[in-house]
């Protein structure tokens, strides 16, 4: 059986090639030494996508030539990745293409030289954290954390705790992991004050603004506090660049089926591996398509990785981008999926393609709502997009990707996925019906009953608590129980950007909710209704 570690990888290099396993070829350890020598990208966030697309970015550049330092990846919260997923396997992943056809592809990710967890007590990690972040050669710190892992305040806008203790106490006692990555921050600026990127590659709208106000509110606040000097604030300001990005890879939770496949190509290290609250495996799986515009802005210079596919281009270009994506041609549909998905008992996002009622549902939302007000940005054509996505990507059934995942921290999401097609409309918005309508399904999600009638568990969203307290009391068959219990919601532009009742939908969306929770079965029979 082969195991996954450098030294597997030697020994075993033609078993793991006659199994089908594309291996990496350049000298592992010198790419470990010249990284340690100087390091050039720390990632923060070692999850599924940075380990399915963004690191085989890089060791493409690796093979090639163009490279010959890998990336180092830290955590700011969960250490269990570190020492459970990355440290046992000598920091190699498994990354597994699904195709449509059925057929796997499987290649060793192994340019991830080292993982860190960014905390000071784990002393040895956070000594080797400054020292990457005061080389001089460091260009790039780039972010997969989701939309939650940027947040400093709670759903009342008040400071979380930790955060609150950093931003009196100043960069040398902080706790919070933001508040760290503000401290390393600030010893780079203590040595010299070298420029370099901070890269959010989040579904975020804006993203590099987000890590900018993360930022930002340290610096200012520390400085305020009289904990910094004033040309902090000016480096942080000026000599760091927060470029903004697009990403777009389907990357679902392991497949079942492709840990199957791999065990029969004698892989031993397939099982599941609980990292705290969140279950991974050595080996990812994603779908064949991938797209990722960054804007071109690194003050202390960049990787060729337009070698590798990636777009580069300009701020307003990628906007565009991200807009088309985030706010029109993929997120918005995978969201009205979610939430459709699990009221309806479906398990798999490729099996919701068959169900006519929502395969028309987001075509209306895309096709019909989204594309009038979206930008044609140029390097992807939105249409096409939208078509690969709805033709081939989303039926894809050897993706198995979940409503349940596709569900988690929807909060975060919908003043993206919605509100920006929503304030795109303008006075026109209450003439929106299918977005309105996917919006009133996650509110009629929130009460956790199948339309069977049937409870089922939601997935993890940090203002669940809250969400379900506002519809408190509201029960299946009595529409009246509902009165009044949406506005708190709705109203939220912390949620959707936007008063949904000044723009004209709250009405609307409370309607359709009076539909959707008439009684069993409501949701199908208001998805016939509405749907044509």
């Amino acid at each position: 059986m082969l195991h996954l570690n450098r030294q597997s990888i030697q020994k075993d290099e033609k078993e793991w090639k006659n199994q089908g396993f594309q291996l990496y070829s350049f000298d592992a350890e010198k790419v470990k030494e010249n990284t340690k020598e100087k390091p050039t990208w720390l990632h923060v966030g070692g999850g599924n996508i940075f380990r399915a697309f963004v690191a085989p970015l890089q060791q493409a550049l690796l093979e090639d030539g163009t490279a010959d330092t890998g990336i180092s990846v830290m955590t700011t919260h969960n250490m269990a990745v570190i020492d459970d997923v990355y440290r046992p396997y000598d920091n190699l992943s498994v990354a597994v293409t699904m195709y449509a056809d059925g057929h796997f592809a499987k290649q060793v990710v192994g340019n991830i030289v080292e993982s860190l967890g960014c905390v000071r007590n784990r002393e040895q990690d956070w000594q080797r954290l400054v020292e990457i972040f005061t080389a001089p050669t460091l260009q790039i710190v780039s972010f997969t954390i989701t939309e939650k892992g940027y947040k400093l305040t709670d759903y009342n806008g008040d400071y979380f705790e930790d955060v609150q203790a950093d931003l009196l106490k100043g960069p040398d006692q902080t706790q919070s992991g933001m508040g760290n990555l503000a401290a390393l921050t600030y010893a780079r600026y203590k040595s010299g004050a070298a420029p370099f990127a901070f890269l959010s590659l989040d579904n975020c709208s804006h993203n590099g603004d987000v890590i900018k106000h993360v930022i930002q509110t340290f610096a200012d606040n520390w400085y305020k506090n009289g904990l910094v000097d004033a040309d902090f604030l000016t480096y942080v300001n000026e000599k760091i660049t927060y470029p903004y990005s697009m990403i777009d890879k389907i990357v679902p939770a392991p497949s079942a089926k492709v840990q199957a496949y791999l065990q029969k190509c004698h892989f031993a290290d397939t099982d599941l591996i609980q990292a705290g609250r969140s279950t991974y495996a050595v080996f990812i799986n994603a779908e064949e398509a991938q797209y990722l515009v960054v804007e071109d802005n690194f003050p202390n210079g960049r990787p060729p990785l337009e070698k590798a596919g990636v777009i580069f281009t300009d701020r307003e270009t990628v906007n565009k981008v991200e807009r088309m994506k985030v706010g029109t041609c993929l997120n918005p549909l995978h969201t009205t999926l979610a939430v459709y998905g699990c009221l309806l008992g479906y398990t798999l996002i490729a099996d919701e393609m068959k169900d006519a009622e929502l395969k028309k549902l987001i075509e209306h939302i895309g096709y019909d709502e989204g594309l009038p007000v979206v930008v044609n940005p140029g390097v992807i054509n939105p249409k096409a997009f939208i078509d690969e996505l709805i033709s081939k990507r989303l039926p894809n059934p050897n993706v198995p990707d979940t409503p349940q995942r596709i569900a988690t921290d929807t909060s975060q999401k919908v003043g993206v996925r919605f509100g920006e097609t929503i304030k795109a409309y303008g006075d026109k918005a209450h003439t929106l019906e299918y977005i309105p309508l996917a919006i009133a399904g996650w509110c009629r999600y929130l009460l956790a009953v199948d339309d069977e009638g049937k409870p089922f568990e939601l997935s993890p969203d940090p203002l669940l608590k809250d969400l379900q307290a506002a519809l408190e009391g509201i029960t299946l068959g009595n529409p009246a129980s509902a009165k009044g219990k949406l506005k708190s919601i709705l109203a939220n532009k912390d949620i959707f950007g936007s008063d949904l009742y000044e723009v004209g939908l709250g009405k609307k969306i409370e309607g359709y909710f009076d539909e959707l929770i008439a009684g069993p079965h409501a949701v199908r029979n208001t998805l016939v209704k509405y749907v044509k």
